[in-house]
């Protein structure tokens, strides 16, 4: 069984639903209190044992690039100012640790991963949706990688909401259940609430084994026109092994923007050097 040493981050949307705060800036870029949103994706990645992070971006995205190099002026003078430089240690790639890859065209998730076909190979590897911001300890990869050890071959990380809720998100139809882990017997995007087989939705974190490359490259379009991965993933149920790992932690949904201040909020209040300022302020704003 070989280690997940490979991770997908599709960061070419055009991230609409912020604008015009993402007209000049990619919304992966937004930041969740003094950390852009990739940047916790990345953390969580290295957390989990992964060492090459794949970027598949599209036009305007260069400043996820800038962020991982080198920024010699900045360090420069900060160096020259006698500043800690200790803050900017998590945004380094080394050599060879990433790469970046254009997805042309906007048509869709499935389309996305599969730009990074000939860089991922024929290793699995995970995928991180960037705006689905994964908040805990371990980190919710952390938790797949460990999962993936014991049983290997496809996993995807899923989160129980009330049954009234489902028919916004893609749901598992559940099989054999052995604690976090679920078996996957099948997927279903945005059910019915009448007709989901569980309440457990597809939250944005995934270890795909490399045959869902090929799956993809003849995948004709499914829903909204786009190559859809659920669609792939859904095809290698039966073939593969295929879990769920239901994550121990907290979700934020970023791409919305009461998720995002959401996640603002509550990390904020987490932090020793704001919490008690952000929460007497919150305190008085609802008075």
């Amino acid at each position: 069984m070989k280690p997940i040493r490979k991770a997908v981050f599709p960061v070419a949307g055009l991230g609409t639903r912020f604008l015009p705060a993402t007209k000049a800036i990619p919304k992966e870029m937004l930041p969740v209190v003094d950390r852009p949103l990739i940047q916790y994706a990345v953390d969580e990645a290295r957390e989990a044992g992964i060492e090459q992070m794949i970027f598949v971006t599209g036009r305007g995205k260069s400043a996820i690039e800038d962020h991982f190099d080198i920024a010699f002026e900045l360090e420069k003078t900060m160096s020259e100012r006698g500043k800690n430089l200790s803050v900017l240690a998590p945004t380094r790639l080394g050599p060879g640790n990433c790469a970046y890859v254009r997805q042309q065209e906007p048509l869709g998730l499935g389309h996305a991963i599969w730009c990074a076909r000939d860089i991922v190979g024929d290793e699995p590897f995970a995928i991180f949706l960037p705006d689905e911001f994964m908040h805990g300890s371990p980190g919710c990869m952390k938790q797949m990688v460990d999962a993936y050890a014991k049983v290997g071959g496809n996993l995807i990380s899923v989160l129980e909401v009330p049954q009234d809720k489902v028919s916004s998100y893609g749901v598992i139809a559940p099989g054999a259940r052995d604690g976090a882990l679920t078996e996957v017997t099948g997927l279903v995007e945005k059910p019915p609430v009448a007709e989901a087989p569980s309440n457990l939705i597809i939250s944005g974190r995934y270890i795909l084994q490399p045959e869902v490359m090929r799956v993809l490259e003849g995948q004709e379009k499914g829903a909204g026109g786009e190559i859809q991965l659920t669609d792939a993933m859904a095809s290698m149920i039966g073939q593969q092994p295929f879990h769920a790992v239901t994550f121990d932690g907290t979700r934020y949904d970023c791409g919305s923007k009461a998720g995002y201040i959401q996640a603002n909020l509550a990390l904020a209040l987490e932090r020793p050097d704001m919490a008690d300022e952000v929460r007497a302020f919150a305190v008085d704003l609802l008075k």
